[in-house]
């Protein structure tokens, strides 16, 4: 069965950047399930995934604009300590939520605190090895949430 929008797919992946560093696997691991057309992985990885069926294996070199996008200085900020009051142990590195966004400490010099909203893979080449282990109809549950439930999924 091709994999099309609204299906479930499932896939073990390894993803290693442009120095091949291993940033993220499945390997020893469950293999990642998701919903296809439903934005719910990196669209140029998707986009590369239609088409493709069980035990398909396939390496995918996704740019920057189609992972987690260019990296935007607009989302790095100097912010006095005082706004991040109350919370503990302020290092760099730590991840916060400010409203929907996620930031990072980025650096920390005297009052002053650099948070950034990119993505810690924004601006970066993605590289993927990819096999496809399952496909299959997503349920109407599935399609009316915009997720995989189960195994590989979302539980609710």
């Amino acid at each position: 069965m091709p994999i099309a929008d609204n299906d479930v797919v499932t896939f073990h992946y390894t993803l290693k950047g442009d120095t091949d560093e291993v940033i993220d696997s499945s390997a020893g691991g469950e293999p990642l399930a998701y919903l296809h057309g439903h934005g719910n992985i990196v669209p140029g990885l998707e986009r590369e995934l239609t088409g493709k069926s069980v035990g398909d294996r396939l390496q995918v070199r996704v740019p920057a604009a189609q992972g987690y996008g260019e990296y935007d200085r607009a989302l790095v900020q100097k912010v006095p300590r005082r706004a991040l009051k109350g919370i503990a142990n302020l290092r760099v590195g730590l991840r916060l939520q400010a409203g929907h966004q996620a930031v990072i400490v980025k650096h920390i010099a005297g009052d002053m605190i650099t948070l950034d909203g990119n993505h810690p893979l924004a601006g970066q080449d993605l590289n993927f090895d990819v096999e496809i282990t399952a496909v299959r109809p997503a349920t109407e549950e599935e399609l009316a949430h915009g997720h995989v439930h189960g195994d590989g999924g979302h539980h609710h």
